[in-house]
């Protein structure tokens, strides 16, 4: 099977037909290196073999549709765009089970977020379908960390340290921190860096490396922060309108692509490492106790009010995590 996938700059979007074949567009804010496009292009060719080509999946990258992650849950719902590969904390403000994954410090290695989203998988899956929307699966980041223009090592570094935060937890807890966080949307980060609006950025070593932060920035920080995901979720009349076989091959795509996300992710870390270290990025690996001590410290308030929003639900989910 081929590794290609389409790339479309623009397109009229809307289910379309393609002479037999159906054909959905699938937004995603990231480029085609990132692991997500990289996911992506798995399931859309799990999808090809699966269909024999009855299904016609477009994959639009680099937002190169206008959209950002923020927008896809309601263009999804709208069936302005058919699918979309989505960062779960944009859409925090829907619900707040979508800030899970980025809790900071509450499960900061693969093996813990895998199982956090298997636990609250349910729960994710319920708000995509009260709202007309098919959770298909999910894409993880590798953990995030610190990527900044000094050295960020020790408590006094993050004072007013200007930074770019990915949703709200991150923003409470870096402000917690002593921190000035500036959030902001993937697509705003390098303008930014640009012009000095921020130093520093709050994301893994894949988004960075994606991003050529080197350009930039030349230190990074592995706090371990979260493990964040990113949501790919299918508009439900787009899925309805498929025959039952094209119904159960896409479920099916999605479920092998889970699968083979969360085995990737396990080893992209030492292949992003590779490649700052190409480009003389310092990676600091052995992180000053008082700094991990006091952004911990700092993380409590996001949790405690995530806990607050989600009531009994969220509760439940972290005991389920700690009884695992």
């Amino acid at each position: 099977m081929s590794n290609t996938y389409k790339i479309l700059a623009a397109a009229s979007l809307g289910v379309s037909m393609l002479g037999n074949a159906a054909t959905l567009d699938f937004s995603n804010e990231y480029n085609d290196k990132s692991i997500h496009a990289q996911g992506d292009a798995y399931f859309i060719e799990q999808v090809e073999e699966l269909t024999g080509g009855s299904v016609d999946i477009a994959l639009h990258t680099s937002g190169s549709l206008g959209f950002k992650s923020a927008d896809h849950f309601y263009a999804v719902a709208d069936n302005a765009v058919q699918i979309a590969d989505t960062l779960a904390g944009t859409i925090g403000g829907i619900d707040p089970i979508f800030l899970l994954s980025s809790l900071p410090f509450v499960a900061d290695s693969v093996d813990e977020a895998q199982k956090l989203y298997e636990i609250a998988r349910p729960q994710y899956a319920k708000v995509f379908e009260d709202n007309d929307q098919i959770l298909l699966y999910a894409s993880p980041w590798p953990a995030s960390g610190i990527w900044s223009e000094e050295m960020v090592n020790s408590t006094d570094a993050l004072t007013n340290l200007k930074i770019r935060t990915y949703d709200k937890n991150g923003t409470i807890a870096f402000k917690e921190a002593g921190a000035a966080p500036v959030l902001l949307s993937w697509a705003d980060v390098v303008p930014q860096l640009s012009t000095g609006g921020i130093s520093a950025v709050l994301t893994s070593a894949e988004s960075g490396a994606n991003g050529s932060f080197w350009e930039h920035l030349n230190h990074y920080t592995e706090i371990r922060y979260a493990v964040p995901l990113n949501m790919v979720h299918m508009n439900r009349d787009a899925f309805e309108d498929l025959s039952d076989e094209e119904q159960a091959a896409i479920l099916e795509a999605a479920k092998r692509t889970d699968a083979h996300n969360w085995e990737t992710v396990r080893s992209r870390l030492a292949e992003n490492y590779a490649e700052l270290k190409s480009h003389d990025v310092n990676i600091y690996t052995d992180v000053d106790p008082g700094m991990a001590a006091t952004l911990k410290a700092a993380a409590e308030p996001a949790v405690q009010e995530w806990l607050e929003n989600t009531g009994s639900t969220g509760q439940e989910i972290l005991d389920a995590l700690k009884a695992e």
